[in-house]
């Protein structure tokens, strides 16, 4: 670092813009920020994605996260789906379900030396600018395979064995018990109230998948018991009713969101074909009769406040055409809520990397929002090409996530910004800080340099920044809703008024 005595300090720019010295106002407005979804799952059960296996010691475990985090801000991401309770377990510290297996190889077993996996997920997430949206799945129950271990005493399946339902190789929560909705939106609230998440996130497991028995026949899902006493008075078919248990179970956990914490998103990734036919020569799984999962009604309520349909088949597949199915989608967003359709970034490699390229251009080209999330992280990060053409062309400028109109909180104040330069060289010295008392989730620095404009995301929690080769430099504040303050700008004397722009 230089030596204090060459720098020379600007002070507060009060205004937010300081001019030239022959007074000339100073650079025009800065490029409005890109606002672009641009996220990523991270799997845990059965240790897929991370951590990279059970039993770890916990400064590996934090280091393997660690780096999947610097990755995917380096490459421009601007959030993670993180999965917290894959199966009745729970990747944080929870009084009420047990420590995950997938951590220290022992359901119920706390990390050595202790820490909470969530706790620093969120951290770390937010100190490089990214949001973490907190995955749940609500009705697995367990996941019956070795990695799994014994089962602890604290497990649902043994607490409340009355809800639990065996088919196939996992065990469920009955979604048609009323006392299990309740349980699992106490468990996602107690997340919401303790930790700083961004958003809440359901994969498409409601009802299960179709499993077959020895004879190959399609096994049915046993809830004949709550059917008798729930079901039969209710008017409606099985079918019907299943689905009304989940459409209840959406409704209410959106509105008991909304009731606790009113600028966490929710957000559910549904299998990607609602019912065959919708749009007309549609072929696949029917979601709405099979998994009784009417994610169509979900967006079109305005329970979500973003829908993520996993749209995994490339533009070639004309029974499952990816333009074809996200039109579709946009066109059931009557609400005007954010669809940001998941795509299969694991397959780019035997689809080609223009697959991809292609089908991320036509995200960002949505009626209401541009955005995205890849299956899957390290997948995504293992393409060295896919990766190198990403930085270079749609993720070159730092993205912020389009805001949610509809959710409260003002427009944050512009930020007091103070500079220093460094006489001899082109580098500054910022340091700003929060003009209201309204929070701040990130801050979005703008610096203009010879080649233009280039913008990055910083945690809420940051204050300071040295920018190399600065012309000008714009930094903006950002509500946790989305919306943004004015800029504050300083430009270096001498420069000229206007400046290039990217």
């Amino acid at each position: 670092m230089r030596g204090v005595g060459r720098w020379i300090w600007l002070g507060w720019l009060a205004s937010g813009v300081a001019g030239d010295a022959d007074g000339q106002p100073a650079i025009p407005e800065p490029p409005p920020p890109v606002r672009e979804f641009r996220g990523a799952w991270i799997a845990t059960v059965g240790n897929l994605h991370w951590p990279s296996r059970a039993g770890l010691p916990a400064a590996e475990q934090q280091a393997e996260l660690r780096r999947l985090l610097d990755a995917a801000a380096e490459l421009g991401l601007n959030a993670v789906i993180l999965q917290v309770r894959p199966a009745g377990d729970a990747l944080y510290a929870s009084k009420t379900e047990p420590w995950s297996p997938y951590l220290t190889g022992r359901m119920g077993q706390a990390p050595e030396p202790f820490y909470d996996p969530l706790a620093f997920a969120v951290r770390e997430a937010h100190l490089r600018g990214l949001e973490l949206h907190a995955w749940f799945n609500p009705f697995r129950a367990l996941v019956r395979s070795a990695k799994t271990g014994p089962v602890a005493a604290q497990h649902i399946t043994r607490t409340r064995p009355e809800w639990v339902r065996s088919y196939g190789s996992y065990l469920w929560l009955d979604p048609g018990e009323p006392a299990v909705q309740d349980y699992v939106i106490q468990v996602v609230l107690d997340v919401v109230r303790r930790y700083d998440v961004d958003g809440v996130h359901f994969d498409d497991y409601f009802y299960p998948y179709p499993e077959k028995g020895p004879e190959g026949r399609t096994l049915p899902f046993p809830d004949e018991s709550t059917w008798q006493r729930y079901g039969r008075e209710s008017g409606l078919d099985r079918d019907s009713w299943r689905r009304r248990n989940v459409d209840r179970f959406i409704q209410r956990m959106h509105q008991a969101l909304k009731q606790t914490r009113p600028t966490v998103k929710f957000g559910i990734s549904p299998f990607g074909i609602w019912r065959p036919d919708h749009p007309p020569g549609i072929r696949g799984l029917d979601a709405f009769a099979v998994l009784h999962a009417d994610a169509r009604k979900w967006l079109r309520e305005g329970w979500l406040d973003y829908c993520a349909p996993q749209l995994y088949w490339p533009s070639t597949a004309k029974a499952q055409s990816f333009p074809a199915l996200l039109d579709w989608w946009n066109s059931q967003n009557i609400q005007r809520r954010h669809v940001w359709p998941g795509l299969n970034t694991a397959m780019a490699g035997q689809w080609g990397q223009e697959e991809l390229m292609r089908q991320i251009r036509s995200t960002q080209q949505q009626r209401v929002s541009a955005g995205h999330i890849h299956w899957h992280l390290p997948a995504l990060l293992g393409q060295t090409n896919l990766v190198r053409a990403l930085r270079t062309g749609p993720y070159a400028q730092a993205a912020l996530v389009p805001v949610c109109s509809w959710m409260p909180g003002p427009v944050p104040a512009r930020p007091r910004l103070e500079v220093g330069t460094e006489s001899g060289t082109g580098r500054v010295h910022l340091h700003w800080k929060s003009t209201s008392r309204d929070p701040v989730a990130f801050w979005y620095v703008q610096v203009l340099q010879p080649g233009g404009w280039t913008s990055r995301r910083l945690g809420g929690e940051t204050h300071s920044w040295v920018a190399e080769e600065a012309r000008a430099v714009a930094v903006r504040a950002v509500a946790p809703n989305g919306a943004v303050s004015p800029p504050a700008i300083w430009r270096r004397s001498g420069t000229g008024g206007t400046g290039s722009r990217s």
